[in-house]
């Protein structure tokens, strides 16, 4: 990691040649466990074993049909985590068949011959209304969509692709790229309609009456988790949630004000906590650190990401849990207060609780703090679907095998149904509902 590197920008991936060179690995599993491996269903045994025999648009194919972000999980993903982990070339030389890369080379060839592997399906009289076009909801409009379902997404911010354009940074996952698999929904006959909020009392049981013949729901979990929830508005404060869709948004200049030459702490210790502070680095922090309760074995993120954020230099300040703030006379924010901690019996999540250590509290100072605790249903959120039921923390529950909610023919998928969970967990549902959906119209 070189720190001259932009914040906007992403690394290449492989080339066909070397795609093929991969696939060429492959042990040719009669069981495929990788395929097993992908909760998203798609089906790397299969597009995998077609590259290796050369049939190159066969696999392009596969890989689409199965999963219409297919190029963005190749990008994404914790391959490692999932199917990479399951290959039997692991423990060989050369270790498991880099699947993510091969699946990425494979959906940027295509783009680059003009390679069309989806066709329009012949036009059903059906209209089906999809709320977010975050991961579940592009799967599930592209899912419907390839069986002749006229298809409509409603999107509340200015353009299409939910966490992937707003959560992710432009380094890691460039809009350009994104902005490429949009199109290949739009060419099945997708209509994208952003900058249109579904809000209102029972919003999404008017769609119904207005002609659409089911709602599919996945807006995501947009509010913040905040360290205090009555959070005073200090300058320098930030929920990781605003960080990088400022970022995003293109007010790099004004938020690198904020950050440039400070010592900025980073609350959390999964990937957006992660990214909230490689993001910080780049924007040339002074000093970055990163503050979480628990172990460094026990944090979500993904051993890669902790690794690369390790060898930039970005302090790991473990088993610390952040209180507080402390404001100067200006209302300025100078330091986090914190408490130490150390790890008790285990939890719900099956790690060791964090205890705090009596008398052990301590300030860190700091100019900035980026809050990636978390995030949560938007309160007030289920207004537009009253008749759909929620739990306490507003998510709404399923039928696991089909998306189904407590009201007749509105679905859900996505972390408003999971919680923060995987992009590619986030498609399987988009498929699942979308599955359901065409089975109860074609009764």
């Amino acid at each position: 990691m070189k720190k001259s590197n932009p914040l906007t920008g992403m690394g290449k991936g492989y080339t066909l040649a070397e795609a093929m060179a991969e696939a060429d690995r492959c042990l040719l599993c009669h069981d495929a466990p990788c395929s097993a491996g992908c909760p998203g269903g798609t089906d790397p045994g299969t597009f995998i074993r077609k590259l290796k025999f050369r049939n190159v648009t066969g696999a392009i194919r596969t890989i689409k049909r199965n999963n219409i972000l297919g190029g963005a999980c190749g990008a994404l993903c914790p391959t490692a985590q999932l199917c990479e982990r399951e290959c039997s070339a692991t423990g060989l030389v050369g270790g498991p068949i880099q699947i993510g890369k091969i699946q990425r080379a494979l959906v940027e060839h295509a783009w680059a011959v003009g390679f069309r592997p989806l066709e329009k399906a012949e036009r059903r009289r059906e209209k089906i209304a999809v709320v977010g076009s975050g991961p579940a909801g592009l799967s599930c409009a592209a899912e419907l969509a390839q069986t002749g379902f006229s298809v409509t997404v409603f999107e509340a911010k200015a353009k299409a692709g939910g966490v992937l354009r707003y959560g992710v940074p432009a380094y890691r996952f460039d809009p350009k790229f994104l902005d490429r698999e949009l199109k290949d929904l739009v060419a099945l006959g997708v209509v994208f309609k952003c900058s249109a909020p579904i809000r209102g009392p029972g919003a999404a049981e008017k769609l119904l009456k207005k002609g659409f013949a089911a709602v599919f729901l996945a807006p995501g979990l947009w509010e913040p988790i905040r360290l205090q929830d009555s959070a005073p508005s200090l300058p320098g404060l930030f929920t990781a949630t605003e960080f990088l869709c400022a970022l995003r948004d293109g007010k790099q200049a004004q938020i690198g004000k904020s950050i440039r030459g400070k010592r900025v702490a980073v609350i959390g210790g999964g990937s957006v906590a992660m990214d909230s502070a490689e993001s910080a680095w780049r924007l040339g922090a002074r000093d970055v650190y990163l503050v979480y309760r628990r172990s460094y074995t026990q944090m979500p993120a993904e051993e890669d990401e902790r690794q690369d954020l390790l060898r930039s230099g970005i302090h790991f300040l473990l088993l610390n849990q952040p209180v507080g703030y402390r404001t100067g006379a200006r209302g300025r924010l100078q330091a986090i207060q914190l408490v130490r901690t150390e790890l008790g019996e285990l939890d719900a999540s099956g790690r060791r609780r964090p205890v705090e250590v009596k008398g052990s509290q301590w300030e860190l100072p700091v100019d900035a703090v980026i809050e990636a605790i978390g995030a949560k249903a938007v309160p007030g959120g289920e207004g537009i679907a009253p008749s759909v039921k929620r739990t306490r923390d507003g998510l709404i529950p399923v039928d696991s095998k089909t998306g189904a909610t407590s009201a007749k023919m509105i679905f859900a998928g996505g972390d408003i149904v999971r919680g923060p969970a995987l992009i590619i967990e986030a498609v399987q549902d988009g498929k699942t509902a979308a599955h359901a959906i065409r089975r109860r119209l074609q009764k």
